[in-house]
């Protein structure tokens, strides 16, 4: 009797030593975001309106229409007079790019962003255990994790990672990555390192679904510090909840609706196609299907599910609807009862609205977007870090809250993630100096003031020597 007692003493012990055991694990296995920094190019890069009409009027297969699509382009894009372009347009060569000019450009983001977020958290190159980089449209020999761990005399052992053609949504793959890793490695340190290379990328032909992407881009990037170390859990300024990535490859419209191609001259571009919207909004719904379940609470989810479900019943029983041809409204999920701030790609003016409009957002949800968009343009992959940023200078971040990032990219793909604040922040990032000028009364940018002339210009008239 006294074996039998000490047996299931014993198995109840093993039996709670096993469960704790597995909890602190877990614990171990929590992905922290230490820091980041957002890359401020010098003043010397600024891309103000009259430039932006000087680059364009170098660029000598276009014409008249062209000109008139890029005005009604730029104009509504949502693209101030502040945002950054690589040295190589300011130099007059950006038809004809060398490897030097790529390197110099994201070699100018990482000894700045790197080493700012490196000192301010007084880590030593020598203690990342984990680098990733993402710079989709440029690849070098050696690769730019080379470069990095070469310019800072990193660690032997270091994991290294560099990913390409991942594309806009590219930052939150990295970061994936790194909560990958953090699972199977205890109390270890990650650098992420985000930018896009637009040196090499400027599209020289006419094809207007190619030149679109001329107007868009801005230089920007972002170094971030993630660590699983338990011990630095009350100094981060995130934990990562959780992440969804949706990839819709497998589609061909989605596949071919953001590509790298040639136009027909051989001219090498960026095509974004028509059916863009319609692919984005796909993968979209998929992501916000997986994500909503490990993101909203239950009462929310039932309230929808009973909506859909009585929505389903009066339309089958109700003759009145199909007399007037009419069926009640679609039930809608309301995402703001479980996510209190929404940082959304600044891929532009119609993704923010589409993405407001989809989850019923207001015009203080989508400010720091349309903001981030208006200030530094859509710097790719980057994006989500500089919208973050405002956030933060703004002071709306509070220990609690919660962030859903949002991003989309070429393949074509959808990434989301869902971000608790640790900690009360209002650093300023790289907003700390103009914060104050946000939001500013108009966003309408110069543009069509300077050279609205050309919608009146006559295609069989009009002179490119005059307009040059």
């Amino acid at each position: 009797m006294e074996f039998l007692s000490l047996l299931y003493a014993f198995s109840a012990l093993y039996f709670i030593f096993t469960l704790w055991k597995r909890y602190d694990e877990k614990r171990d296995q929590q992905c922290y975001i230490l820091d980041y920094q957002c890359h401020k190019p010098t003043d010397d890069r600024k891309l103000d309106t009259q430039y932006s009409g000087e680059i364009i009027k170098r660029t000598k297969n276009l014409g008249l229409l062209e000109y008139q699509f890029l005005l009604k382009a730029i104009v509504s894009s949502g693209i101030g007079e502040q945002t950054y372009a690589p040295r190589i347009m300011f130099d007059g060569r950006e038809s004809y790019p060398t490897l030097e000019d790529s390197i110099t450009e994201m070699e100018e983001f990482f000894h700045d962003s790197i080493q700012k977020v490196l000192d301010r958290q007084g880590l030593s190159p020598s203690q990342i255990d984990v680098l990733v980089v993402n710079v989709s449209m440029f690849a070098s020999v050696p690769s730019l994790t080379s470069r990095i761990i070469n310019h800072y005399k990193m660690r032997e052992d270091i994991k290294v990672y560099n990913l390409s053609g991942m594309g806009c949504s590219a930052s939150l793959i990295s970061v994936g990555i790194v909560r990958s890793i953090f699972k199977s490695n205890k109390n270890i340190y990650a650098l992420v390192v985000t930018s896009e290379s637009l040196s090499p990328n400027w599209y020289t032909g006419n094809a207007r679904s190619m030149i679109l992407a001329n107007c868009l881009f801005r230089s920007g990037g972002c170094a971030i510090i993630l660590t699983n170390k338990r011990a630095l859990k009350n100094q981060a300024m995130f934990k990562l909840n959780c992440l969804v990535r949706t990839h819709h490859g497998a589609k061909d419209e989605s596949y071919g609706c953001c590509i790298q191609q040639e136009d027909e001259q051989g001219r090498l571009g960026f095509h974004l196609a028509k059916i863009l919207p319609k692919a984005a909004t796909r993968a979209f719904v998929d992501n916000l299907r997986e994500i909503s379940p490990k993101i909203l609470p239950i009462r929310e989810l039932v309230r929808f599910m009973l909506a859909t479900l009585l929505r389903k019943l009066r339309e089958k029983s109700s003759s009145s609807f199909k007399g007037l041809g009419t069926s009640p409204p679609k039930p809608v999920i309301d995402f703001k009862t479980g996510v209190d701030h929404f940082c959304i790609h600044t891929g532009g003016k119609a993704v923010i609205d589409g993405i407001g409009k989809s989850l019923g957002l207001t015009e203080h949800d989508l400010e720091p977007a349309r903001m981030t968009l208006h200030r530094f343009g859509n710097t790719s992959a980057s994006s989500l870090w500089y919208v973050l940023a405002y956030m933060e200078a703004k002071k709306r971040l509070k220990k609690g809250d919660t962030v859903l990032m949002i991003s989309f990219g070429a393949g074509f793909k959808c990434n989301s993630c869902f971000l608790e604040v640790v900690r009360d922040l209002e650093d300023g990032n790289v907003w700390k100096e103009e914060i104050a000028m946000y939001p500013p009364k108009s966003l309408t940018n110069p543009f069509m003031e300077k050279f609205g002339w050309l919608q009146q210009e006559d295609p069989s008239t009009f002179k490119l020597e005059d307009f040059l």
